[in-house]
């Protein structure tokens, strides 16, 4: 536009020169009259010029405004729809609660029938209970009184008297209401037995470790191990942790067989460092551990005394333990967390999590199960789509596992979700440790061979090549490597 208007300025100017030069050289006016023309010419040009330009501002303008009120009508009947819409909409919204109130509140009547019905056959089973126990307790002792005494004294007894015994002897055959005792018992002798077998099993160091990878995802190389305990009893048999956790901790041995296996955790990680001081091993921790006056000072100074290798030994514990925890607890993780030790969570039931809770405390780990992250197990509790999960735990420090990974499909989906590292029996199942690992053998240059010995037999044969099988990482479809072969090994 200025660019226009110096343009059209300058060809004012020559128009209104050249009819002065014109005036004075052709009619012959005096310069001074012919400057006064070329003067007048210019100004009745510049006039021009702007009422033209006033006229076509006003022409475009007048377009654009009359646009502008035909946008604004368009915008107006838009807005009415979008009124008209949201209307409708508010009503469907307030017809559908009106139906959940009215399918839910029946239910809420009937679940708070139902609450007061439990509660009654709670209190009337509380009150058989309390009515056998007092007709237990007291024929526990005349069952034996009336017949030692008879026995005794029934030669002395008058006719009448012994009649009279007869007569009052008969109900003591009331043990039949003792039934309910043996099957107490029973259960009593089996705990005992148990626990005798836990001890004896502590005591002679049959307490065995066995490792179960955990794998990147989707390169499925080898980034961590899990140690998971079991025992073996005098016959060699092996016990899960499933049957012996509830009565150890019971019994008050789970903080024995914590301690033993945190220090076998603290070998293998000393022989994988040897190898590759990226490899790390998740150690499971239990509550009652953390408690205890006595097993837990001494764990704390044994991984004092070892937190050079805190960075590759991480403690796993429940998420009911976290959430149980109390104060001894809670002093407990923080005088590990002191000393460098990250925590891995594990056993997770629902997805209620509070990252920035669990990071502070140094947890750097969320080990959830593959169907709970899928939402194949139904009911699922959680605050965030388990979609997002994975990321939202990222933003804190604190990596997501997947964990009892079972198929291929399960590797697709999870992948979707952005997870890092899996575990399961789709990659490798738990393999045994081999015995000269936690004995501090020396390692030996041949490899070990796949025959399983018991860890006493092996410390008396003292050969490698009787030592347990170990980790291999051919089982994923890879080629062994230096790692894989200390896995092995170990």
């Amino acid at each position: 536009m200025r660019l226009a208007a110096i343009f059209v300025a300058i060809c004012m100017i020559l128009i209104a020169g050249s009819a002065g030069a014109v005036v004075y050289l052709a009619l012959g006016f005096k310069p001074a009259e012919a400057a006064t023309v070329a003067v007048a010419v210019l100004t009745a040009l510049a006039i021009y010029n702007a009422v033209s330009t006033r006229v076509g501002v006003r022409t475009v303008v007048g377009s654009q405004l009359r646009d502008l009120s035909r946008g604004n009508s368009d915008m107006a009947r838009q807005l009415a729809e979008v009124e008209r819409s949201l209307a409708s909409l508010e009503r469907r919204v307030q017809g559908t609660l009106d139906k959940a109130r009215a399918a839910t509140d029946p239910l809420a009547v009937e679940i708070s029938e139902l609450g007061g019905l439990v509660r009654q056959l709670a209190e009337t089973v509380a009150a058989h209970e309390a009515k056998l126990d007092e007709l237990a307790a007291p024929k526990a002792a005349p069952a034996q009184a009336p017949v030692a005494e008879p026995a005794a004294e029934a030669p002395e007894l008058p006719p009448a008297a012994a009649a009279a015994t007869a007569e009052v002897e008969p109900p003591v055959p009331a043990e039949p209401s003792a039934p309910p005792e043996p099957p107490a018992v029973a259960a009593t002798s089996a705990t005992q037995s148990t626990l005798a077998m836990i001890s004896a099993a502590i005591e002679a160091n049959r307490v065995d470790l066995y490792l179960q990878p955990i794998v990147t995802l989707p390169q499925r190389k080898v980034r961590y191990y899990e140690a998971v305990t079991r025992l073996r009893t005098e016959a060699g048999e092996l016990v899960p942790a499933a049957q012996f956790v509830a009565p150890a901790e019971a019994g008050g041995l789970l903080p024995k067989i914590d301690n033993l296996a945190v220090y076998r955790c603290v070998q293998v990680v000393r022989r994988l460092q040897i190898k590759n001081r990226e490899i790390g091993l998740f150690c499971n921790l239990s509550g009652a551990t953390l408690t205890d006056g006595t097993v837990f000072p001494q764990l704390l100074d044994f991984l004092d005394a070892n937190r050079a290798i805190a960075a590759s030994l991480m403690l796993e514990l429940t998420q009911n333990t976290l959430r149980a925890a109390g104060p001894i607890e809670n002093e407990s993780l923080s005088a590990l967390a002191e000393r460098g030790f990250r925590f891995s969570l594990d056993n997770v039931t629902d997805l209620r999590l509070e990252p920035r809770e669990l990071a502070t405390r140094g947890f750097r780990f969320v080990k959830v199960q593959a169907n709970l992250l899928l939402n194949r197990l139904g009911g699922i509790a959680s605050d965030i789509h388990t979609a997002d999960l994975a990321d939202l735990l990222g933003r804190f420090g604190i990596d997501l596992i997947a964990e009892k990974i079972e198929s291929e499909g399960a590797v697709v989906d999870l992948l979707d979700y952005d997870v890092r590292f899996g575990q399961g029996f789709l990659f490798s199942p738990p393999r045994p440790v081999r015995a000269e690992a936690l004995q501090g053998i020396a390692e030996r240059g041949e490899l070990p061979g796949r025959e399983a010995v018991p860890p006493d037999d092996a410390a008396s044969a003292g050969s490698a090549a009787r030592a347990v099988g170990g980790i291999t990482a051919t089982e994923s479809g890879r080629r062994p490597s230096a790692i894989a072969q200390l896995a092995r090994r170990v």
